[in-house]
């Protein structure tokens, strides 16, 4: 689905509302780009060139980027696929990570199963519960739920399906998962049409590569360590660097400082590596911004 969208500037940023909010703001302002509340409320001013943004919630920027009206936008790969909207991928952030799952009431499962009779189930998205329904051959009427899913059963429902991020809230209602749908998270997502536009996509891949290095920088830290001539090589081995560890003579000429930008999650296996190769004086300290 596609229309015509008149345009007083040149790139539309769709922002979203609620619980995806916070950590977006923060992962654009770490690449530079601030988002200020402004009197006009929903429409901050963002600190992107030719851009204009509006805040609204993550269904409703699926739907504006399918319609055109939206050049790219924030949200959930859930909801792209229960609008099962025609929207290009761009990257995945990784922020707020959530699985969607069908859910029951531990008392109603036999086995560890759903019992073989006619069930209620609730849920916000429709067409992936129905083809859920479909798929498992599950007797059972729907229930559009509008938030707060998890308490209809057991009087209103028998499943749900909805996403959780760690299964507490499902816990805490008496619930057990049965069955995962799909895993998703906070993505950005363009409008297939202004990727073929040649000012919007140069606005979009700009984005893109002030986004990305923000996310490459977060899963990687600087690690600086001094080291002698004679266990320079080995410590250099044991560095798992973008390309080649950066190497310098210390001032006079007592050694080298040595420097990589390296995984975080390798850290506790580097550093007793690095301090065994012969390195001293080891100093970790966190990145901003990589653009390889």
């Amino acid at each position: 689905m596609s229309t015509i969208v008149r345009r007083a500037v040149p790139f539309r940023l769709g922002l979203p509302k609620g619980r995806m909010e916070q950590g977006v703001l923060t992962l654009l302002a770490d690449a530079g780009i601030r988002v200020r509340p402004s009197a006009r409320g929903y429409r901050p001013d963002v600190g992107l060139p030719g851009a204009e943004a509006k805040l609204l919630k993550p269904q409703n920027i699926v739907e504006m980027l399918a319609l055109g009206s939206r050049d790219v936008g924030f949200a959930g790969a859930d909801w792209v696929a229960e609008l099962e909207a025609d929207v290009v991928e761009l990257l995945d952030t990784g922020l707020d990570p959530v699985q969607l799952v069908a859910a029951a009431p531990v008392a109603l499962l036999e086995g560890g199963r759903l019992p073989a009779r006619r069930l209620v189930v609730a849920s916000e998205y429709e067409r992936m519960a129905r083809r859920w329904i479909d798929a498992k051959k599950v007797c059972a009427e729907f229930v559009r739920s509008y938030g707060a899913t998890e308490v209809f059963p057991p009087e209103d429902a028998d499943v749900i399906v909805d996403n959780t991020a760690t299964g507490a809230t499902l816990d805490a209602n008496g619930l057990a998962i049965v069955d995962v749908l799909m895993p998703s998270s906070t993505r950005l997502y363009a409008h297939r049409a202004a990727l073929d536009d040649p000012t919007r996509r140069r606005y979009i891949d700009d984005l893109v590569l002030l986004i990305n290095s923000v996310l490459e920088a977060r899963r990687r830290v600087m690690l600086e360590v001094n080291a002698s001539g004679a266990c320079l090589d080995a410590v250099v081995a044991v560095l798992p660097s973008m390309r080649q560890a950066t190497v310098s003579r210390l001032f006079g000429d007592t050694g080298y400082a040595v420097k990589a930008a390296v995984p975080r999650e390798l850290l506790p296996q580097v550093i007793p590596a690095v301090k065994a190769a012969g390195g001293t004086d080891v100093v970790v300290s966190a990145l901003s911004q990589i653009v390889p």
